[in-house]
């Protein structure tokens, strides 16, 4: 039995420049009437949620719009989400933007048929009912969030972030249009697309690994290498762009039939004490993880530090694992990415007082577990004032 692979996927995936003007016909296909659209209020000014409501309605199907998504998706959020949902006698969601709309949308989903408090599902495989179907439309090709069984909500009174995982959070469909990537800024393009990058990596030396999980975190690992750099110095190369995006889906799919390992442990709980974004905070603190992990799984990270060619086939394991980390290094500093304590938006002394509650979150998450090398309590303490 330990040998059995269970793998979940959105049951249908439209992915190409152009995608996106095919959800109306993608909707219909669930044979509903009535939907809401989970967005933020960026994409509302933008005018890309008119015009998907309006293409809707011009093929007969209502749209409701809840745009209450904060950058750290909140239980607050989530809850009004669902008033909305349930006063607007919506049928399915169609979330419309990066992780946090995502990821808001699923927790929406599963609320209709779970009953709330949503706490209460925090952890692995708690969530007894489907929700109503979700079609994830991305927006930046970073969270992979349109292709996981994941949703990340913060606590805000709690100063947490919790993750809950569950195949109920599988988005039944997803819309990938590289086109709609092409806004982000350029900061948020390293940010997300180094976020991609350890989506793959940690897919790939997770102690979950799987024989259906590697060739996509392998896949994942090439493109990123191959086109973010392109994709952050000319924002319209539709090639970086659209390599950009399957790269994030694929590390998706990888990390969510696999797990997240270190990064996303740590990582959480600076997002939740000082309100980093998920993919900053983890760019800054993959460096100083995977140097740390490297002895555990040395054959592994030496494969990926070859495929982003940090390394040639004729060096060992340990030189290949060396020049890893030195590849992340300048790979961030290329990018622009900062170190935390670089980055103006931590105190050093708020950061000291809160290493401790950090760690202990961190090893609360599960996800330190899966990790090549399982960290001890101080160790997590010392790779966070190592990537200060």
């Amino acid at each position: 039995m330990e040998n059995i692979i269970q793998f979940n996927a959105p049951a249908t995936s439209l992915v190409g420049g152009g995608a996106i003007k095919k959800l109306a016909l993608l909707v219909k296909e669930f044979e509903v009437n009535n939907v809401m659209i989970v967005t933020d209020t960026y994409f509302v000014k933008t005018g890309l949620i008119n015009l998907i409501v309006s293409d809707l309605q011009s093929n007969g199907i209502n749209a409701s719009v809840f745009s209450d998504v904060s950058p750290d998706p909140s239980l607050e959020n989530v809850y009004h989400g669902l008033e909305d949902f349930i006063a607007s006698k919506a049928e399915m969601i169609v979330a419309v933007g990066g992780g946090s709309p995502i990821d808001a949308a699923k927790a929406i989903s599963v609320l209709v048929h779970n009953p709330p408090p949503l706490n209460q599902y925090m952890g692995y495989h708690k969530i007894k009912n489907p929700g109503v179907p979700v079609i994830a439309v991305p927006t930046t090709s970073g969270t992979g969030s349109e292709a996981t069984k994941v949703a990340v909500i913060s606590d805000n009174q709690l100063g947490v972030k919790m993750m809950i995982f569950d195949k109920h959070l599988m988005p039944a469909a997803a819309v990938v249009d590289f086109n709609l990537a092409k806004s982000m800024p350029q900061d948020l393009t390293a940010f997300v697309g180094v976020d991609t990058l350890t989506h793959g990596i940690e897919a790939f030396v997770s102690k979950k690994s799987n024989a259906l999980s590697d060739p996509l975190a392998m896949s994942c690992i090439n493109l990123v290498g191959k086109h973010l750099a392109t994709a952050w110095e000319i924002p319209e190369d539709n090639t970086a762009r659209e390599g950009m995006s399957i790269a994030a889906y694929q590390g998706g799919l990888a990390f969510t039939n696999s797990s997240v390992c270190l990064v996303h442990g740590m990582s959480r709980p600076l997002g939740a004490i000082f309100h980093l974004a998920h993919g900053f905070s983890n760019a800054m603190l993959l460096p100083a993880v995977v140097s740390f992990s490297l002895v555990g799984a040395l054959e592994k990270y030496a494969i990926v530090s070859r495929i982003l060619g940090f390394s040639q086939n004729s060096d060992s394991d340990e030189a290949a694992g060396v020049k890893l980390v030195d590849g992340l290094e300048k790979l961030n500093k290329k990018l622009r990415i900062p170190t935390l304590g670089t980055s103006g938006k931590i105190e050093k002394v708020k950061f000291e007082k809160n290493l401790e509650k950090m760690a202990s979150d961190a090893l609360a998450s599960g996800s330190p577990q899966n990790n090549p090398i399982i960290p001890t309590m101080d160790e997590i303490i010392s790779l966070y004032q190592k990537a200060w």
